[in-house]
């Protein structure tokens, strides 16, 4: 049986997501949990051979809202987690590996995967968001983990003139350290920073709401201009089919020195233009990078968007003059 499992994690005490000797990974925490939970100790031959595929392998203290995996298990041993619980077998899965991931780890759900589908190469896009705060609004100690702190403020108009020039297939060599064999060729769907608007926690008091609030408090009005989390933080949002290496955060570095005024617009259209890696282009920290949702095609077009992912991906060729 293929499962699929979406879960969300905290980055921040891994590193990354593959399994690595003597490291402690998102991939070995839930292969650990997965091995516990079915007892594969008690199949050896299958305990030593099974792995998770992941949407998307984020690196050291990168985070994930919404991540995908699958693992391939014979049926017999996923029915066995059922026990003397009324779930389908996935669904008594998913809700013992709850109890047995790291707090640091949280699955949101475990499904039969639908028959073509593979977590990695059937996705049709990802979304990640990079989180700043800059001068321009207080800092949150509670999103130290979540957010990039800079004690200058940007220019985020000039952020996202330049992030205009991102969408499109190109070649991401500036921003991007290829795998051996690899390409950096990506097609990127959407990017553009914006600055989230600032809101209260609560709405302030109207007639609607007055039921609400108890008739004897008082002092009661800064409570309602305590900013959601996110007030007033610099976001940077991009959508592709799929990233190269440090793809992401290398552009967020160059967006992030042009916001600064040490780099122009100009500069960074010659980058896209002419790829190649340089020291000025080099990633920007991992924290501030969230991965947050992996979208898959219908179920029925899983397997042809699989087999074609699979190919090198290309630029087309423009007919000389």
């Amino acid at each position: 049986m293929r499962l699929r499992i979406d879960l969300a994690y905290d980055g921040t005490d891994f590193y990354g997501w593959a399994r690595q000797p003597d490291r402690r990974t998102v991939q070995g925490e839930l292969e650990r949990a997965l091995a516990l939970v079915l007892h594969l100790h008690k199949w050896p031959g299958i305990l030593a051979q099974f792995r998770v595929t992941v949407a998307g392998r984020t690196d050291t203290g990168v985070h994930a809202q919404h991540q995908v995996c699958h693992v391939d298990i014979p049926d017999t041993i996923v029915q066995s987690c059922v026990g003397h619980m009324s779930y389908e077998a996935p669904v008594a899965l998913e809700r013992r590996l709850r109890h047995v991931v790291p707090e640091d780890i949280v699955i949101h759900r475990v499904s039969q995967a639908p028959e073509g589908f593979d977590a990695r190469f059937s996705a049709c896009e990802r979304t990640y968001v990079y989180r700043v705060c800059d001068r321009g609004v207080d800092a949150d100690p509670r999103m130290r983990h979540a957010v990039l702190q800079l004690d200058y403020e940007l220019d985020v108009q000039a952020m996202n003139e330049a992030a205009t020039y991102v969408a499109g297939l190109r070649d991401f060599g500036s921003f991007a350290t290829p795998n051996p064999g690899g390409t950096t060729i990506r097609e990127v769907k959407y990017a553009s920073w914006q600055r989230v608007h600032t809101s209260a926690l609560l709405p302030k008091p109207t007639s609607v709401h007055a039921g609400n609030v108890a008739s004897n408090v008082t002092g009661f009005q800064p409570r309602f201009e305590t900013p959601h989390m996110e007030s007033g933080l610099l976001c940077f949002t991009i959508v592709a089919d799929a990233f190269a290496h440090n793809m992401v955060r290398s552009l967020v570095q160059a967006t992030l020195a042009i916001g600064r005024g040490r780099r122009d617009v100009a500069w960074f259209i010659d980058k896209l233009e002419h790829p190649r890696r340089e020291g000025d282009t080099g990633p920007a920290p991992a924290r501030g990078l969230t991965l947050e949702y992996v979208s898959y095609p219908a179920d029925d077009e899983l397997a042809t968007r699989a087999q074609a992912i699979r190919a090198k991906r290309t630029l087309p060729e423009v007919e000389s003059d």
